[in-house]
């Protein structure tokens, strides 16, 4: 009763096993690239196999591709190894695919299948970059503010993995993007010199693991914003030469830059350099006056030429003629400079009589400059010392140009002093005009009543007579009176009967000639 069970269910098991030994199989996965080679192990196969075929997909469907028997493929690249495993050689893209190993032994067959991966690439990787334009080293450089696209193409099979790389000179790298396609492809605006630097296309079979990097320098090129800049400089002490000097920075790369002379000097010159400035260093300066120099500057982003133009002349000098200041104060000489190039040098000196001294900046001179202007300053100047003439030289290597200036000093004036004598004299004056006018009386007496309206009545000036001497002294009294109240006051004579002005207004003799009631 125990054992009927049993033998159903282990019989059972075992059709099951049959089943997938027939049928089913077992299956793997193998890569290959394309001109290479691989081998597809038969893994069931037995060493006392009767027969081992291989099929290119399943078996039945389609012919036999190789077998043991000793038939002979169609394909010579296909060989049989250890007379079980399938070797396949300058593999191609079409042997992609399924394959089938079955087994016979014992009239059971078995079957292995394997799925065939064929990987190609990554291969012809290219890099472009545009607009750009490419130097003879194979650089590429683009201007400033444009707009650059970046495509990375590549030959591979499966679709690749494209990443793109950034890495400047002076940072890490940086990545950008990173696609699965074929084609890598992104956009940069308004490019500034910050994305200077080395993009690297990193291309990878994402079957067989291969990589490929390609990389392109890339420069951002941008002209100088401004002209270039001329100027002349006298050269070191005592060479008695003049440096001619050229600047046009701002710009990358450094733009090129030529001195000339337009003129068939017998001193030429015709230097070039690629730099932001650029020096030339003339010797022969008597050659040299009111020769114009020209410098050419030029970039590779601007089509035409920039230029600046130097002239050399001899200085010129201007100053007051003459200065003066009070003992103990502050004079202050300036003295600028009018004409030069280069730009003369000023020095001041004492006195015209040789020798000449040069003056120093320090204790009671301080010299100053602001650009052609000098300014001499003499502190606590002083008549025996300070007194006298000084001499503003400017000197170029072309010549030299020497003024004079007179400084005078005078006594500071007590002007309180001046004042209070003044003011002395004017009350000493009216003192002694009032002495006068006591002292002389009546001959300087105004006329009585200079301030009378028009309107009053006039005077009347009576002058006594020998004829009426006895009448003057009866009316004498009025005429005193008249006299006494207009302020004049007679001087006594010896002689009584002297003529005396009386001055009597016309009212009051009409009123002294009324009758008496």
């Amino acid at each position: 009763m125990a054992i009927g069970p049993v033998g159903p269910l282990a019989l059972l098991l075992a059709l099951i096993w049959a089943c997938k030994a027939a049928g089913a199989g077992t299956k793997e996965q193998v890569v290959g690239e394309v001109g290479g080679e691989v081998t597809l192990t038969c893994r069931n196969a037995s060493w006392q196999a009767v027969q081992v075929d291989w099929f290119h997909g399943e078996p039945g469907a389609i012919p036999i591709l190789f077998s043991s028997d000793g038939k002979l493929p169609s394909d010579a690249r296909f060989s049989l190894v250890a007379n079980s495993s399938l070797h396949i050689s300058g593999l191609r893209l079409e042997d992609e695919g399924n394959y089938t190993c079955k087994e016979t032994l014992n009239a059971t067959a078995s079957l292995h299948r394997i799925q065939l991966l064929i990987a190609s690439g990554p291969g012809q990787v290219n890099v472009n970059i545009y607009p750009t334009t490419a130097l003879l080293n194979g650089t590429l450089y683009a201007k400033r503010h444009d707009i650059l696209n970046f495509t990375c193409t590549s030959d591979s099979w499966p679709v690749p993995i494209t990443k793109w790389d950034f890495n400047q000179s002076t940072s890490l790298q940086e990545p950008f993007t990173e696609v699965s396609d074929t084609l890598g492809y992104f956009v940069l605006y308004n490019i500034s010199p910050r994305y200077q630097g080395n993009y690297s296309c990193l291309v990878t079979n994402p079957l067989s693991g291969r990589r490929q990097t390609v990389t392109r320098e890339l420069l951002i090129y941008y002209p100088p914003p401004l002209l270039p800049q001329c100027w002349a400089q006298t050269s070191k002490e005592g060479s008695g030469g003049v440096q001619l000097f050229c600047s046009w920075p701002g710009g990358y790369p450094h733009p090129t830059l030529q001195w000339t002379d337009h003129e068939n000097l017998s001193l030429a010159i015709n230097t070039t350099d690629r730099a932001d400035t650029i020096v030339v260093t003339l010797n022969s300066t008597h050659l040299l006056y009111r020769k114009t120099f020209v410098c050419h500057g030029s970039h590779i982003l601007n089509q035409e030429d920039q230029t600046c133009t130097i002239q050399l002349e001899s200085p010129s000098v201007t100053s007051d003629p003459m200065r003066s200041c009070f003992a103990g104060r502050t004079a202050i000489l300036t003295c600028q400079s009018t004409a030069g190039n280069p730009p003369a040098q000023i020095t001041w000196l004492r006195n015209a009589s040789q020798p000449k001294t040069v003056i120093r900046s320090g204790g009671k001179f301080l010299i100053s400059q602001n650009g052609s202007v000098s300014t001499l300053v003499i502190r606590n100047c002083s008549h025996g010392t300070e007194q006298g003439y000084y001499v503003c030289k400017a000197e170029n290597p072309l010549g030299l140009k020497e003024v004079y200036v007179q400084l005078t000093v005078t006594e500071p004036v007590n002007i309180a002093g001046i004042v209070g004598a003044v003011v002395i004299l004017l009350l000493l004056g009216i003192l002694i005009l009032s002495g006068v006018i006591l002292y002389t009386g009546p001959r300087l007496c105004p006329k009585g009543h200079m301030l009378r309206n028009r309107d009053a009545s006039d005077i009347l000036v009576l002058m006594d007579s020998e004829e009426e001497d006895l009448p003057m002294e009866t009316t004498g009294e009025p005429a005193l009176h008249q006299a006494v109240a207009n302020g004049c006051f007679p001087r006594p004579s010896e002689n009584s009967h002297a003529k005396v002005p009386t001055e009597i207004s016309l009212e009051e003799i009409k009123r002294d000639s009324k009758p008496t009631v």
